[in-house]
């Protein structure tokens, strides 16, 4: 059943080291794509896996340095020999080479390994490998993929997947991709999902429960013969983007409820961003409170407790919705940059709040430039360091530059520069200087735009807020 590697242009590009996430990644190689075969005993969290990566070196190898966080290999091999001396140590799978390999050179390496799972700590407190009271919980972002397999986990490393996962029969696992597989075995069932796009490692996902798989109300979605989903493949029209919610039981109803408005979101985000950018979209609702939900490559996770009706839960679900666009198609190649993650999908709540019925987005940004201005004006949002990269102001203050480009190139310049962005890095990587160089060539803003952002992005002091230009039309 394996996916066949597929090249991408957008994964080219490398962007390490990353101060931000000083021991994680290596620019030396870049990942094709990943085949990983997955056992996982619930009971005892016990994994074992197989991990197939097929990568191209960036220059002269005589090792490979790969991440693995709290699991240990047992056995590797490149190109089909095997690695006669490999080391792990502080979270690095060192493979050490008999031969150099050239710059340029396609090669495969695969790695048996196995352990207990777990959360690494790290600036951000625990992300990665999570025991649930039920199940299974993986929260990548930024660095803890690497708990669960061994891969360059760096954002700007994108590659294809095959995810297969064997685990207790009465489970379902839910990864990225396409369901293309599943059988039983006795008390054992295999999942196998697969990834055409281009994925960063951190985006890659495994949440394991007692789920039920259901479509979303007023959405496309069925199931074949086998039972296996039956998605589109990057549905021209938001109506035939197949929506799912994976839920327990008990949940499925609050969880229906809860995302009723979840199909209008997607159509105001592609009126907005451009077509939805995957072949299908799931939700799954887990059965512990969770702090804050996570999103993925084609997923969205929620507590329970997110569930609750009004604006706060309904923002969360738009939020993690509008990352399928920027974060998951469209992927920083260096942490740095994360306001083009978050402080777009914060401006999606209140494109989501305008479109509703609720407040005006021209409400909403007053309001958080409102807040923003009680608040310590000390951090650079275009460079906020690795630990205040999630600071909420990184978020609300990224939404306000974009807000700011509205006012002052009109709606209409304003969303078709947005929907040629998107369309043009689609499954790519982004950076600043691009999405800069974007705006000049697209924005009738009287002066570069470098400068327009500079007082959102690179200065700390907040800069008044910004006056609406007349347009016609």
């Amino acid at each position: 059943m394996s996916q066949s590697p597929q090249h991408h242009p957008g994964t080219q590009a490398s962007f390490l080291p990353d101060p931000y996430v000083p021991r994680s990644g290596s620019a030396d190689y870049r990942v094709v794509h990943y085949d990983l075969d997955l056992d996982c005993k619930l009971g005892g969290n016990r994994l074992d896996g197989r991990a197939a990566i097929t990568a191209v070196a960036a220059t002269e190898l005589h090792r490979i340095s790969l991440d693995l966080s709290g699991l240990r290999a047992s056995r590797c091999h490149v190109n089909g020999a095997k690695v006669a001396r490999f080391t792990q140590k502080a979270g690095k799978l060192e493979l050490h080479l008999s031969t150099r390999m050239p710059a340029g050179e396609r090669f495969t390496v695969e790695i048996r390994y196995s352990g207990n799972p777990g959360v690494r700590q790290g600036t951000w407190g625990e992300v990665g490998w999570e025991e649930l009271i039920d199940g299974v919980l993986v929260a990548g972002q930024p660095n803890g993929a690497a708990t669960w397999f061994p891969c360059n986990d760096h954002p700007s490393q994108k590659a294809t997947y095959r995810i297969a996962i064997a685990t207790d029969a009465g489970y379902r696992p839910v990864a990225n991709g396409r369901l293309v597989d599943r059988h039983r075995r006795a008390t054992r069932e295999t999942w196998t999902y697969e990834v055409d796009e281009p994925m960063a490692s951190y985006l890659a996902t495994l949440q394991i429960g007692r789920y039920e798989l259901r479509a979303l109300s007023g959405t496309t979605a069925g199931t074949d013969a086998g039972g296996v989903p039956a998605g589109g493949r990057h549905a021209d029209s938001p109506h035939a983007v197949p929506q799912w919610v994976a839920a327990s039981t008990g949940q499925l109803q609050a969880a229906g409820a809860a995302l009723a408005d979840q199909p209008r979101m997607i159509e105001t985000f592609a009126e907005a961003f451009g077509p939805y950018p995957f072949a299908e979209y799931t939700v799954v609702v887990t059965e512990d409170d969770l702090e804050i939900p996570l999103e993925a490559h084609g997923i969205s996770i929620l507590g329970k407790n997110h569930l609750a009706p009004g604006w706060e839960q309904q923002r969360l679900i738009a939020h993690e919705l509008s990352h399928q666009w920027f974060g998951n198609s469209l992927t920083v190649g260096a942490w740095e940059d994360i306001w083009l993650h978050e402080g777009f999908a914060c401006y999606a709540e209140w494109i989501w709040s305008e479109a509703s019925g609720s407040l005006g987005a021209d409400a909403r940004a007053r309001d958080a430039w409102s807040g923003l201005a009680a608040l310590p004006q000390d951090l650079a949002i275009g460079n906020p360091g690795a630990a205040d990269m999630f600071d909420d102001r990184v978020y609300k203050r990224g939404a306000l530059a974009l807000h700011a480009l509205r006012l002052a190139a009109g709606d209409r310049s304003f969303f078709a520069m947005l929907r040629s962005w998107s369309a043009a890095r689609r499954h790519g990587t982004v950076t600043y200087a691009g999405f800069r160089d974007h705006i000049d060539a697209r924005l009738p803003l009287g002066r570069p735009a470098g400068e327009f952002l500079a007082p959102w992005l690179i200065e700390k002091a907040l800069p008044p807020y910004p006056e609406r230009v007349p347009h016609d039309g």
